[in-house]
């Protein structure tokens, strides 16, 4: 049970660690790829914050 708690939390570390920083160029591709429906209200106000408004 323990193992596998663990296993799990290494894997969601592990891809956690692979998005793209907020702001980053690479970021800002990632959003303009989403379609703009499913951002959240925090997306939408890193975007334009980092993306629009350099």
């Amino acid at each position: 049970m323990i193992k596998r708690l663990m296993m799990t939390l290494a894997l969601a570390t592990g891809l956690a660690g692979c998005a793209p920083e907020v702001g980053s160029d690479a970021w800002c591709a990632d959003m303009d790829e989403k379609p703009k429906g499913d951002w959240t209200m925090n997306e939408a106000g890193d975007y334009a914050k980092h993306c629009v408004l350099p």
